[in-house]
């Protein structure tokens, strides 16, 4: 594991040049996997129910599916991209993001759809992985926070745009048009990546998914944003339901205002950590997250709602960039692929057990103290978000010193 010291311990006369032209390839092809996959994630459910013999069970089987293998994929890429290469991995995922698409057009049997799903899954787990590693690559590392930060909102905008787009599209043209969108989006996207780099020789041994999860130094971060996703997973899931439902038109608010806030704050935090380093900004992101779902508990309140998932949203930006931002700073090159991997897991895995989790004690508390179990439940990663913190001090401490046991040799 490599050790390096932080941002604001780095002198430069000059910050280097962000935008290039691979990177600017990169959000190509971050804009076309975001855009293929968000534009039939809310519209592959009813098409499974309104098909012959679908139902309600049968909408959660191909979620259910497509998600189950996004978290396979993306535990499976780092190893793949060791031996084939990031680019290689990322044009293989744009291309079973989009292909499989056009077979929903031809056929709305269970099994196809089903099957679609988990091709897609696939595919996009794998532009997430491989594509990941590719862009902490070309991003210098005075600058990754910033640039870190801008891919997100390259992916974050077309899931904002592609979510309601998607649905809307099916009601007003049919199902075909927009199986045909998505493939095309990706398919067309494959055009940017013969222009990224090719496989290089990465510094450092292969990192394994498992042993990177077990190191603290990756390990502390991915627990805490793994938390932090729980909410996330909460909110989008159970805010519409937990909301009476006279008050829709706060919920369309508070579901906007949240990625929304999410996406400028995480922008913010990813220039601050350039200036002086990410490892103090996870406590405050942990802390902001759990002080919006402790707000959105107030379900009557339709202000508090809003502001609760507003405060919620800048919260989990934060943590979004600032645990991104140290795993990668703490591998050499030959571990991208892994941080990519344990992140996007942490992120999946997180939303899937809040959800999950969220709704059995619902059952039994109601809403409202639900929502409080969940802040307080969050606020427990404070505890390895403190020792991280404390961990990256020590570690500074001793660069500084030996940075002066080096400049006493020299004189």
């Amino acid at each position: 594991m490599a050790s390096s010291v932080g941002p604001e311990d780095r002198v430069a006369e000059a910050r280097p040049r962000l935008m290039t032209r691979p990177l600017l390839l990169r959000f190509v092809t971050v804009v076309g996997s975001s855009a293929s996959f968000f534009l039939l994630l809310s519209v592959v459910p009813v098409y499974a129910q309104s098909a012959p013999g679908g139902g309600s069970d049968k909408a959660g089987l191909v979620t259910g599916a497509l998600m189950l293998a996004t978290v396979a994929g993306e535990l499976m890429a780092p190893w793949l991209a060791a031996r084939c290469g990031c680019r290689v991995m990322l044009g293989a995922g744009l291309l079973l993001l989009g292909a499989p698409a056009l077979a929903l057009t031809v056929s709305r049997s269970l099994a196809c759809i089903v099957t679609v799903c988990l091709v897609r899954g696939l595919g996009f787990a794998f532009t997430l992985v491989a594509g990941g590693a590719l862009t902490a690559s070309l991003i210098p590392p005075e600058r990754r926070g910033e640039g870190l930060a801008l891919i997100g909102v390259m992916a974050g905008v077309p899931s904002l745009v592609c979510l309601p787009l998607g649905a809307w599209l099916a009601l007003h043209t049919g199902y075909g048009p927009v199986c045909w969108a998505a493939a095309l989006i990706a398919l067309v996207s494959l055009a940017a990546v013969p222009g990224l780099p090719g496989r290089e020789a990465a510094s450092g041994p292969p990192l394994g998914i498992f042993a990177g999860a077990r190191s603290g130094a990756l390990g502390r971060p991915t627990a805490v944003f793994a938390v932090t996703a729980v909410g996330a997973g909460i909110v989008v899931t159970f805010l519409p339901l937990a909301v009476a439902p006279g008050n829709s038109g706060v919920v369309a608010a508070a579901l906007f205002i949240h990625p929304a806030a999410a996406t400028a704050s995480r922008w913010f935090a990813g220039r601050r950590a350039d200036r002086r380093g990410a490892a103090g900004l996870m406590v405050p992101g942990l802390v902001a997250s759990a002080a919006g779902i402790l707000v959105v508990a107030l379900t009557g309140v339709p202000v508090a709602v809003v502001v609760g998932a507003a405060v919620f949203g800048v919260g989990f930006g934060i943590a979004q960039s600032a645990t991104i931002t140290l795993m990668y700073s703490r591998v050499p090159a030959s571990g991208y692929g892994t941080v990519s991997a344990l992140w996007n897991v942490a992120y999946d895995a997180g939303m899937g057990i809040g959800a999950v989790g969220f709704g059995t004690v619902a059952g039994l508390t109601g809403y409202p103290w639900a929502f409080v179990l969940t802040a307080f439940l969050m606020l427990t990663a404070l505890v390895p978000a403190r020792w991280d913190l404390t961990a990256a001090r020590k570690q500074r401490a001793m660069g500084r010193e030996d940075q002066a046991v080096a400049e006493e040799g020299q004189r």
